[in-house]
C-alpha cells in the first residue's frame, strides 16, 4: 500500500492533501488486489476524501483483482454517502469546456463567471427542488433570469453528450435534464415575479389540506422526468414504469424514485431528512407536534404557512399513538409478569412434586432398614438370653 493509500483508508483528510501536492499517483493500483486509493477512501467512508480523489482525477471505473469498482466496494460495505458522492461526480474540466468559444462561435456558451456557482448546482447530491432553489439563492451571479438560461443551454447539451457518447451515461443525463427543468423554472419566477425565488418556494412546499402532501412538487418532477428528451433511454423507462402506477398523495413519491435512481439505491436509512429541503442529517422537530423534522430554523420558518394547518392534528396524532403505545407497553409488562409468575409456580409444583416422590421412594426402604434393625436387635437379646442360662 503506499501512503496515500493508508491515509485515505485511516481518513486523515490533512494528510491526504499533503501528499497530493507532493505528487502522490491517485490512480495508483499496484496493491496485491488492485484497489485504489479512492476504493480505500470509500471504505472509511469518509466523504470528503472520497471527493478530494475524486478532484485529483481519480478514475471511479477502475476495477479490482475481484471486479469492483470503487462504488461497488463502498456499498457493499454500507457507505452509501461515498457511493451518492462517487456517482454523481463531475469533472471540473468538462464544465470548463463551454467557458471558451468552440469552432466558429465567437463567444463561449457559458460565461467563466458562471461556472464556479453552476459547478456547485451540479455536483449536489441533495436533488430536492427546494435545495436546489437554495443553491442559487446563495449566488447573486446565478439570481438572473438571462444567466440561468444559459446555464440551462450548458446543461442541456452535456445531457445531450452524456446520451450520445461511446459510453452512455443515462443517470449523468437525466440528472443534468432535471437541474435544466429547475433552473428553468426559476428563470421564469425571475422574470414574472417581484418577490424573486421565494414564490417559488412556496408554491414547491404548500401542502393540501388534508395531509399536507406538496401536490405542486409532486406534479413538477413528474413533469421534469415526462420532458426527458431521449424516450429510448432505460433508465427513463424504468422511471415512468415506477411513477406512473402510484397516485399523488402516496408513496413512493416521485422524488424518492429519481432520488434512488440518480444516487444508487439505499437499502437501509438510519438517518432523518429535512421536510424542507430534503437534507440528510436533520435533527431539529417541531416543537409543537414533534414530528416533522428540519435542519435549521430558516428551513422551519419556510414551512410554517403550510405546516401550520396540520401541526395541531399531528400533535393529537403523536399524543394518541404514544398513550396507544404505553398502553400497549403497560399490557406486555403486565402478561409478562403473569408469565413469569406462572413459571415459577411450574417451578415450585415440580420441586414439590420431586421431593414427595423422593418421599415415597425412600418409606419402603426406612421401613425395611428399621425392620431388619429391629429383628437384629431382638436376636440379639436372644442370644444374650441363652448364654446367661448356660
Amino acid at each position: 500500500m503506499t501512503p496515500l493509500m493508508h491515509a485515505t483508508y485511516k481518513g486523515k483528510v490533512d494528510m491526504c492533501k499533503l501528499l497530493l501536492q507532493h505528487g502522490a499517483d491517485v490512480n495508483c493500483n499496484e496493491h496485491e488486489h488492485g484497489y485504489t486509493a479512492l476504493m480505500f477512501a470509500g471504505l472509511s467512508g469518509n466523504k470528503e476524501i472520497a471527493w478530494l480523489m475524486l478532484e485529483a482525477g481519480a478514475d471511479a471505473d477502475v476495477v479490482n483483482s475481484v471486479g469492483r469498482t470503487a462504488a461497488q466496494m463502498a456499498a457493499f460495505v454500507g457507505q452509501h454517502d461515498c457511493v451518492t458522492v462517487i456517482n454523481n461526480f463531475f469533472p471540473r474540466e468538462k464544465l470548463d469546456y463551454y467557458i471558451k468559444p468552440q469552432g466558429l462561435n465567437k463567444e463561449p456558451k457559458l460565461p467563466s463567471k458562471l461556472a464556479g456557482p453552476l459547478y456547485k448546482v451540479i455536483t449536489t447530491t441533495n436533488l430536492h427542488p427546494v435545495k436546489v432553489v437554495y443553491l442559487i439563492k446563495e449566488n447573486p451571479l446565478l439570481m438572473e433570469a438571462e444567466a440561468l438560461k444559459k446555464c440551462c443551454t450548458v446543461l442541456d447539451l452535456i445531457c445531450e453528450k452524456c446520451i450520445k457518447q461511446k459510453d452512455m451515461n443515462e443517470v449523468l443525463a437525466v440528472k443534468m435534464h432535471y437541474i435544466s427543468c429547475v433552473l428553468q423554472k426559476c428563470s421564469t419566477f425571475l422574470q414574472d415575479q417581484e418577490d424573486k425565488l421565494d414564490a417559488f418556494i412556496k408554491n414547491l412546499l404548500k401542502g393540501r389540506d388534508p395531509d399536507c402532501f406538496p401536490v405542486f412538487q409532486e406534479k413538477f418532477i413528474r413533469e421534469c422526468i415526462r420532458k426527458f428528451p431521449y424516450c429510448e433511454a432505460t433508465l427513463l423507462q424504468q422511471l415512468v414504469r415506477s411513477i406512473a402506477p402510484v397516485e399523488i398523495g402516496s408513496d413512493p413519491t416521485a422524488f424518492s424514485i429519481l432520488t434512488q435512481a440518480i444516487t444508487g439505491q439505499v437499502g437501509f436509512i438510519d438517518a432523518d431528512f429535512c421536510t424542507t429541503c430534503g437534507e440528510k442529517g436533520a435533527t431539529k422537530r417541531c416543537s409543537v407536534c414533534k414530528l416533522v423534522i428540519y435542519c435549521d430554523h430558516n428551513c422551519q420558518k419556510l414551512h410554517w404557512f403550510t405546516h401550520k394547518k396540520v401541526c395541531k392534528i399531528l400533535k393529537e396524532k403523536r399524543e394518541k399513538q404514544e398513550q396507544e403505545a404505553a398502553k400497549e407497553k403497560r399490557r406486555e409488562e403486565k402478561l409478562a409478569h403473569k408469565a413469569e409468575q406462572i413459571k415459577t409456580d411450574e417451578q415450585l409444583a415440580e420441586t414439590e412434586g420431586a421431593s414427595n416422590s423422593q418421599t415415597e421412594a425412600e418409606g419402603p426402604a426406612v421401613a425395611s432398614a428399621a425392620e431388619g434393625l429391629e429383628g437384629s436387635k431382638m436376636a440379639a437379646e436372644t442370644n444374650i438370653s441363652i448364654s446367661k442360662s448356660h
